[in-house]
C-alpha cells in the first residue's frame, strides 16, 4: 500500500488541489483497476504484480476519471460555486417564464440551518442552503437552489411558486429524495431533521432575521 499526493492542479485547472491518493495492492486482483473515494482521500486498488511504470499510469487515468465523475454529480463545494450554479439555474429553469430573470445577491453555504434545506430573502436577494446538501446529489442540491431561486419572484408557497419549481425537471425525483432522507433519520432517532411541510416546501422565507452562518 502506498499513499501519494499526484500534484496540486486538476484536469483543465491550474489551481484545483487534487485529493490525496492512496494505492492498494491486492494479490487476489489479477488485471482490472478499480478507483474510488474515501473520505478525502481517492483509493486506487491495483493488482499485486503490477509494475510501477503502470502503476503511475493507471493511478493518474483512474484519480482523473473519479474527478471528472465527482464535477457531474457532486454538488458545487465552496460559495463562488453555488453562486455561479444558482445563476445558470435561474436562467435555465426560470429564464422562460420570468422577466427579468431572478437573481441571487449571494448564495452560501451554512451550517446552523438544521431544520431546513435552504432559506431566501427576497428583500434582500440573498439565499442559503444548509451544509447537510453537500453530501446529497447535485441534482437534489439544484431542486434546492431552485426552490429558493423561485422564492427572488414568489415570497409564498402559491400556485404561482409552485408552478414556476416545476420547471426543474427533477423537482419530483427531489422532493422524493429529500422527504425519504427526511423519514430514514427520523426513523432512526437522528432528528431533529429538515422537514417538508404539507404544501410540499420549506417555512423558508424570512425578513432578514433567520438562522446564518
Amino acid at each position: 500500500m502506498s499513499r501519494a499526493r499526484p500534484g496540486t492542479e486538476g484536469p483543465g485547472s491550474d489551481s484545483t488541489p487534487l485529493p490525496e491518493v492512496e494505492v492498494r495492492r491486492s494479490p487476489r486482483r489479477k488485471r482490472t483497476v478499480t478507483a474510488f473515494r474515501e473520505a478525502d482521500r481517492i483509493v486506487v486498488l491495483i493488482p499485486q504484480r503490477m509494475s510501477k511504470a503502470d502503476e503511475r499510469t493507471f493511478v493518474e487515468q483512474m484519480v482523473a476519471k473519479v474527478l471528472a465523475r465527482e464535477a457531474r454529480t457532486s454538488p458545487p463545494r465552496g460559495d463562488a460555486a453555488l453562486a455561479t450554479r444558482a445563476a445558470a439555474l435561474a436562467r435555465t429553469h426560470l429564464g422562460g417564464r420570468l422577466d427579468p430573470v431572478p437573481l441571487p445577491t449571494s448564495v452560501q453555504w451554512v451550517t446552523n440551518q438544521s431544520r431546513r434545506w435552504g432559506s431566501c430573502t427576497p428583500s434582500t436577494g440573498s439565499i442559503r442552503l444548509s451544509h447537510r446538501l453537500q453530501a446529497m446529489p447535485a441534482w437534489v442540491v439544484d431542486y434546492v437552489l431552485v426552490h429558493e431561486l423561485a422564492h427572488l419572484a414568489e415570497p409564498s408557497h402559491s400556485a404561482r411558486f409552485w408552478a414556476l419549481v416545476a420547471g426543474y425537471p427533477e423537482a419530483e425525483r427531489a422532493r422524493g429524495y429529500l422527504e425519504g432522507y427526511v423519514a430514514a433519520q427520523r426513523g432512526a432517532g437522528e432528528g431533529p431533521e429538515a422537514s417538508i411541510d404539507d404544501a410540499g416546501g420549506w417555512d423558508d422565507v424570512d425578513d432578514g432575521s433567520d438562522e446564518r452562518g
